[in-house]
């Protein structure tokens, strides 16, 4: 699961009914996520829509296995967006270890803040509520409501919309950013039922991570292999931009989480000499740290000492 931007799929009306195209294409899909989908805690019921927002927020450029721990802790400390909310935001800053973009941590600590001062502590089942929240986006918004409430959305994540690039439009990957065609095909392609298309919404999510992959693809696993408009084609290469990997060593980034690491590790105010410890380099490591404290991660306190933010 990814941070890309979908438009969801909401009607006052009844959906017209998909395709046959498209209909061909969801009893084989879901039927085989029924058998293959992993079990993750957050597909379960006890799980609830906290839950589902919680996880949403960590996977977003994580990969699973990172994740599972720090959820299952997160969820055990704070199992309730007011647990959360009660707490200053440097603790859910804290609790986020090396997931990385810990910026995330904030804005879901500021989305559990807002549900329990608008919503009584219950995450609102609304697209219109949920993208109302702070640093929920389409994507999340659509996440929540179509795997926590089962409705009707087109939910595109990386996942989705390499799958929908190979199975329906033909070509190998999906551009960089999400596009107003991918939206419309997305739209197209949603079961008119709500139910079906909640679990159609998961199950191509899921295939998108297990078995069509953007590291290769296993057509022989794949149970729409054969009405896959790119294999049926030959499988064309390059019809999509280059894939670059993320570097990390050096960068910024890197700083930045040595940085964190001492404060997350710290249960009192840091001292500036710990944090020049960290890295050798003056000028980035002070680029770092500033960094940090714009983005409200860092609090600066009087005589050269910092901590993780306590409002």
């Amino acid at each position: 699961m990814t941070a890309t931007s979908p438009t969801p799929e909401t009607s006052a009306t009844p959906p017209a009914p998909a395709p046959a195209s498209a209909a061909a294409l969801h009893a084989p899909v879901i039927e085989w996520f029924d058998t293959h989908a992993r079990d993750l805690p957050w597909r379960r019921p006890e799980a609830g829509a906290w839950g589902v927002m919680v996880s949403e927020f960590m996977l977003q450029q994580t990969p699973v296995s990172r994740v599972l721990p720090v959820y299952e802790a997160w969820l055990a400390r704070w199992p309730r967006p007011a647990d959360l909310a009660k707490e200053p935001p440097g603790e859910a800053v804290r609790a986020w270890g090396r997931l990385g973009y810990p910026r995330r941590a904030l804005r879901l600590h500021g989305a559990a803040q807002a549900i329990t001062e608008r919503y009584g502590g219950d995450v609102p089942s609304e697209h219109a509520q949920l993208i109302s929240l702070p640093g929920i986006g389409e994507y999340t918004a659509a996440a929540v409501a179509s795997f926590a409430y089962g409705q009707r959305h087109a939910v595109l994540d990386t996942n989705v919309r390499r799958v929908f690039a190979r199975a329906v439009t033909g070509v190998q990957f999906p551009p960089n950013a999400t596009t107003a065609a991918e939206r419309k095909l997305a739209r197209s392609l949603l079961p008119p039922d709500e139910p079906t298309a909640a679990r159609w919404a998961a199950a191509s999510m899921e295939l998108g991570a297990l078995v069509c992959t953007a590291k290769g693809e296993e057509c022989v696993r794949c149970p729409i292999a054969d009405r896959c408009a790119w294999r049926l084609a030959g499988k064309p290469a390059h019809d999509g931009p280059a894939r670059r990997g993320q570097t990390y060593a050096g960068t910024d980034r890197q700083v930045r989480g040595k940085l964190l690491a001492v404060l997350r590790e710290a249960l009192t105010p840091v001292p500036q000499e710990a944090l020049d410890a960290v890295w050798d380099e003056p000028v980035q490591r002070a680029r770092a740290l500033d960094g940090l404290v714009a983005d409200g991660l860092v609090e600066p306190m009087e005589n050269g000492v910092y901590r993780l933010p306590l409002s």
